[in-house]
């Protein structure tokens, strides 16, 4: 097992978790390397090297941190031939949980040594792979203010919650976009394009569409132009779980 592990993600003490890690596998006698990431920015660097060294030795790639974190170990794995796992590491793990991975470590860890070999649908953009959701416009920027509230306040639901509140009180811009599903071209303004690939996380707000993501469809959404309160409404409704 070649393990990338982001120790800036989620709220667990990074130190303890290697820990964990280890000394599960080493009392299993189970080969292992650690890709310890403590800069984000070379994430994709320790998942690329190690990609390479499972595809040269046939291991396996795990990608240990948060949403963010095993999809960008994931993208690079896409597509080398080697396996790909997953130990839950974040605040929301939409992946894991989807899946029946335990968020807690040792729990994960156990349950990666017998786990067997199984496809996942992913979704790509420009043959990028995202697991989650992908999305334009004000959602991405929603995402990315509350990576920098979490940096300032730690990481919790609340936190997130208040960064896309802030969000939405400043960000408005409009996109026009041309959509092409089924042969028929349509030619929209909307505030942010969500294409989500997660059932857990569509329930979670509300929207319950599993069935039609286990058929191998994507689920996709538009935000027409609404004013501000209309805006903070649909935020509320979808912390509180109403917004289908």
């Amino acid at each position: 097992m070649l393990i990338v592990l982001n120790t800036k993600a989620g709220k667990k003490d990074a130190a303890a978790t290697r820990t964990i890690i280890e000394k599960i596998l080493i009392q299993a006698g189970r080969p292992y390397k650690l890709f310890v990431v403590e800069d984000v920015g070379l994430l994709e660097e320790m998942a690329r090297l190690a990609v390479d060294e499972a595809v040269a030795t046939g291991g396996a790639v795990v990608a240990a941190g948060g949403d963010s974190t095993i999809s960008a170990v994931a993208r690079t794995a896409f597509g080398s031939g080697c396996a790909f796992g997953v130990l839950p590491q974040g605040i929301f793990n939409y992946f894991g949980r989807a899946h029946g991975i335990p968020e807690n470590t040792a729990e994960a860890v156990r349950v990666l040594m017998d786990a067997r070999i199984q496809p996942v649908q992913v979704g790509l953009v420009n043959d990028r792979v995202f697991l989650v959701n992908a999305s334009l416009g004000l959602h991405s920027h929603i995402v990315e203010d509350r990576k920098t509230y979490t940096r300032q306040y730690g990481r919790s639901r609340l936190v997130a919650f208040w960064g896309g509140f802030m969000t939405l009180l400043h960000h408005h811009r409009k996109l026009r976009i041309s959509i092409e599903y089924q042969g028929e071209i349509r030619e929209m303004c909307a505030l942010t394009l969500f294409v989500c690939n997660n059932s857990l996380q569509l329930e979670r707000i509300g929207i319950p569409l599993s069935h039609n993501l286990e058929r191998g469809q994507l689920a996709a959404f538009m935000l027409r132009p609404v004013g501000t309160w209309k805006m903070l409404w649909l935020l509320v409704r979808g912390a509180l779980g109403r917004l289908g």
